[in-house]
């Protein structure tokens, strides 16, 4: 006897919480959207030019950084932004465009002149910056950043990556493009050495006799 008034009792339980909890809903609570949080560039400076760590950097000064697997972001690093100084139009390729690595696909434009530079990969771009066409000078105040150009998606990215400047030769290679520069135009190193170190926001600004598309050209890899 004492089984059966057992399992009895169970399902006299068990019928009375159904008839209690059906009419309830099921609620669930929804998982919170993962942010999505920009890595620390770091950074380092190389001769007074900020020259962030976690980026990849093309011989024609464009840099990117890889945001997931075949997305990067690209920019022009601080060397070029401060070659370049106070452009009036930025120009990029539109979104579902193909762009080749080395290609002309980035145009800057100052008084009535054109210098290009050219791209740093290969792939579809994804986005433009739209914020930059608006306002230009965020390429000179924060390449890094807010001044990015394009996200491009890169089918192949260890294909173009052997392109680009080795991890352990950047520093090297900054160096020697500012040594350049600065054999070009003496008169800049002064001004720079006279500013604690750091780059003009205007490099060629202060030399009436430079060349503006001349210079850019030669670093960009467009002449």
């Amino acid at each position: 006897m004492t089984v059966p008034l057992v399992l009895a009792t169970f399902l006299v339980f068990i019928v009375l919480d159904y008839f209690l909890n059906r009419r309830k809903a099921v609620h669930t609570v929804p998982a919170e959207a993962l942010k999505a949080v920009p890595a620390s560039l770091g950074g380092d400076y190389v001769d007074g030019f900020l020259v962030p760590e976690n980026v990849s950097y093309h011989p024609g000064h464009g840099w990117l950084v890889r945001e997931r697997k075949n997305i990067v972001r690209v920019g022009a690093d601080e060397f070029a932004a401060a070659l370049v100084g106070k452009v009036g139009k930025v120009e990029l390729p539109k979104p579902g465009q193909w762009i080749r690595q080395g290609q002309k696909v980035l145009s800057f434009y100052r008084d009535g002149e054109k210098t290009e530079m050219v791209s740093p990969t290969e792939g579809e771009v994804l986005e433009i910056n739209a914020e930059i066409l608006v306002n230009p000078g965020l390429l000179r105040q924060d390449p890094y950043g807010k001044g990015w150009l394009v996200t491009v998606h890169v089918p192949d990215e260890e294909s173009t990556g052997r392109n680009l400047v080795p991890k352990g030769l950047v520093r090297q290679w900054m160096r020697e493009a500012v040594e350049r520069l600065y054999s070009r135009q003496p008169a800049l190193a002064g001004a720079v050495a006279a500013d604690g170190g750091r780059p003009a926001e205007d490099l060629l600004a202060a030399l009436p006799n430079a060349n503006w598309k001349a210079v850019t050209g030669e670093f960009f890899l467009t002449v």
